[in-house]
């Protein structure tokens, strides 16, 4: 018998039964990272490659007894929080990271595939920047996601750059913001990471790839969670993680009829879909 050597990550999503969102996404990425997953399910997803058909949330009481028993049981490296299903859902999870403050915390709350989930939008939204922002030490979303969240804190009629919606969160106690998809004059598109002092790392795709894709956000905040449980900063593990995704999606699946899923496991001996 050993002590547990691999970086333990928590995390908390839905659970898709095609394996491209959500949890059983996050810990194939966890695994080819040299991490062990704990999962926290915050809601069930009828789901094929096409399209997610129907979602079913998890009562928050649950969410919180799957959480407090592995975390009074084991060490854990990092946090990632996925896509919440209810207000409830979200305090609860904001009340329980605020026990680890000093774990790494990666929050990738927004899942466009994802149909209604019965809530009011912008109540969702608002718990969210006021509850969890402020305890993330990455908060991922794209950049049309940046300016729909930003209808939380400024009129939603008018126009901001991008800067200062990014300036409001980490003003809040963001670590840092994670921006994808931004779009250059070259069409060449970055992802861009902002901290206190703006822009800390911009990575461009150099690579176009066909798609569509479902899970291509998850693989990419899942291994950013992995770099971070393993002590990189912020900046290395999002140099890694986008690398790692890349290859994902080069090396991407064909399950059904519908979209292209990203080979999480391309790295491994026969990691073929």
């Amino acid at each position: 018998m050993q002590n547990q050597p691999s970086p333990l990550i928590l995390t908390f999503g839905p659970a898709d039964p095609v394996g491209a969102l959500g949890v059983h996404a996050d810990l194939n990425v966890f695994a080819m990272h040299a991490c062990h997953g704990l999962s926290v399910v915050t809601g069930l997803l009828v789901a094929d490659s096409a399209r997610v058909d129907d979602v079913q949330p998890v009562d928050h009481s649950l969410v919180v007894h799957q959480a407090r028993m592995l975390l009074e049981d084991m060490p854990i490296a990092a946090i990632k929080v996925g896509t919440l299903a209810t207000l409830e859902q979200v305090a609860a999870v904001a009340e329980i990271v605020s026990d680890y403050a000093d774990v790494p915390l990666v929050l990738d709350p927004f899942t466009s595939s994802l149909p209604d989930w019965g809530v009011r939008d912008d109540d969702l939204l608002t718990l969210l920047h006021q509850l969890l922002v402020p305890q993330a030490s990455v908060l991922m979303l794209s950049q049309p996601e940046l300016a729909r969240f930003a209808d939380c804190w400024r009129d939603p009629t008018s126009e901001a750059p991008l800067q200062d919606d990014v300036d409001e969160l980490t003003a809040l106690g963001c670590g840092h913001v994670l921006v994808t998809g931004i779009g250059g004059g070259d069409g060449v598109r970055a992802n861009n990471l902002y901290d206190r002092d703006g822009l800390a790392a911009s990575l461009s795709w150099g690579q176009h790839f066909p798609g569509p894709f479902v899970g291509a956000g998850n693989t990419l905040s899942a291994a950013l969670a992995a770099g971070m449980a393993r002590g990189a900063t912020a900046a290395d593990a999002l140099a890694a993680a986008q690398d790692y995704t890349s290859g994902a999606l080069q090396h991407a699946c064909r399950f059904g009829m519908g979209r292209l899923i990203p080979n999480k496991l391309y790295r491994a001996p026969g990691g073929a879909c």
